[in-house]
């Protein structure tokens, strides 16, 4: 018999749990949320010159996509460790599901 498997606790298995868990909150916040997909990539599959996009809104299919190295990777100096990593994350979903439905990120929250 072999022994258990360690718990899977990789910065990329932390990423999709906090998009996870601050999806569902939404979800069951907002009905205009409900049948959208959110997608996890790594990087845009596309340039801008004046940014690195940290999230892609398609409302035609709708999806949000949201690219976990630009959201993790690109914090200020002196801010990457695990609280901010996740205050990032969680950002990054309110930000993108704001646009998407055409509000301001704070009007999502419980008291929003």
């Amino acid at each position: 018999m072999r022994p258990p498997l360690p718990p899977l606790d990789g910065r990329i298995d932390r990423f999709d749990l906090t998009v996870g868990t601050a999806v569902e909150f939404l979800r069951g916040t907002w009905p205009e949320l409900r049948d959208v997909r959110f997608e996890i990539a790594a990087m845009p599959a596309h340039d801008r010159p004046d940014r690195v996009p940290r999230w892609r809104i398609d409302h035609q299919q709708q999806r949000i996509s949201l690219y976990r190295v630009p959201i993790e990777r690109l914090l200020p100096k002196g801010h990457d460790d695990a609280h901010h990593r996740r205050y990032a994350i969680e950002s990054a979903v309110f930000h993108a599901a704001a646009e998407y439905i055409g509000r301001e990120p704070w009007e999502l929250g419980p008291e929003g």
